[in-house]
């Protein structure tokens, strides 16, 4: 049980690999357009395959995204790398504020 589920895991990893998903932000961004054109037909395929009768106005649609990965991944490194820079700054007056607050308690 063991092995089969550490094949179908490598397996997966292997073709996320071999897809692109696991490489830049474009290549991701390309998987998924890849993936847009792919899916529809496929779904029709099996289910003619199954004998299941499903019209094309009963599939939902594919979603569409207006979304980078790669604007994303962008501004989430600038907005860490802007708290880590203004967190010396902000622990000193932190640190200003919380003596002023026990100084005032102590009194």
């Amino acid at each position: 049980r063991f092995l089969i589920k550490g094949g179908l895991a490598g397996a997966a990893v292997y073709v996320a690999y071999d897809q692109g998903l696991l490489g830049s932000g474009t290549e991701g961004a390309e998987a998924l357009k890849k993936a847009k054109e792919t899916l529809p037909p496929t779904i029709q395929e099996w289910t003619n395959y199954l004998g299941w009768e499903v019209r094309a106005a009963q599939l939902p649609s594919t979603p569409k995204f207006d979304f980078s990965v790669s604007d994303s991944w962008n501004k989430g490194v600038h907005r860490v790398m802007s708290a880590l820079s203004v967190a010396p700054t902000r622990a000193c007056e932190y640190t200003v504020e919380s003596w002023k607050y026990v100084k005032d308690l102590v009194k």
